[in-house]
């Protein structure tokens, strides 16, 4: 089986506040192979592309922007580290591959989203960029029982789908969600499996068994608590 990849969710929150600089280091001296992080607009969608989940934790006044955060992980540092940037609003999509390519690390972005118009767009702008959808993309969903199990039954399907369409080059799945049955419809059509947010030792086990690619956490010292364990 190949090396889980380990994934460090918005840095490492475990040691330093998201989305920082001081997370993104934390991440790397945790042994992270990808950093996932947030691009966000300045309200109104048109100026600064920020590092924010949502507007409640973007202040323009200290929060990073795109470009700088690309620059720092321009540097050497960071060589050959993966970068997942989820992105938060529609119509950002070029400004971000201009971002990526002004500060060459386009050749190491992974984009995903559960925005719905974003991943297309991107596909048109950067085709060689790989695309992973981030489910659940209804807001709630899964706090509706019933309806969260009517919509995760139908993602194995809907993701082969769009793995074979061209559509997407991967899954972003909430851990929720992770079964073998995805996973497994995930790898048959050709594509990769990338869960979030695991910050539990048990479930990053049972979700490495299973065969995902990656697992993305807020605490990156969990992936070698079970390589620890698996090798005992």
């Amino acid at each position: 089986m190949p090396a889980l990849i380990r994934v460090g969710h918005r840095g490492a929150p475990a040691f330093a506040p998201d989305n920082t600089i001081a997370s993104f280091d934390a991440a790397i001296a945790a042994g992270v192979d990808m950093i996932e992080f947030d691009v966000l607009p300045a309200r109104g969608g048109s100026g600064e592309l920020y590092i924010a989940h949502d507007y409640g934790a973007l202040d323009p006044s200290r929060s990073l922007t795109l470009m700088a955060a690309l620059e720092h992980f321009a540097t050497a540092p960071y060589a050959g580290i993966r970068l997942q940037l989820d992105i938060k609003r529609r119509g950002t999509e070029r400004r971000v591959v201009e971002a990526l390519d002004a500060s060459g690390t386009r050749s190491r972005a992974f984009i995903s989203t559960g925005r719905r118009g974003v991943l297309p767009r991107f596909r048109e702008l950067a085709p060689e960029i790989p695309r992973g959808w981030t489910v659940p993309d209804i807001p709630g969903i899964t706090a509706a029982p019933g309806l969260g199990r009517r919509y995760g039954a139908r993602i194995p399907a809907r993701a082969g789908a769009r793995i074979r369409a061209g559509e997407i080059n991967a899954l972003v799945p909430h851990f929720s969600l992770v079964s073998a049955a995805l996973v497994e419809a995930v790898a048959g059509a050709g594509g990769e499996t990338y869960v979030w947010t695991v910050d539990d030792a048990a479930e990053l086990a049972r979700v490495a068994a299973l065969g995902v690619t990656g697992v993305i956490t807020n605490d990156p010292r969990l992936f070698s608590a079970i390589e620890q364990t698996e090798a005992l």
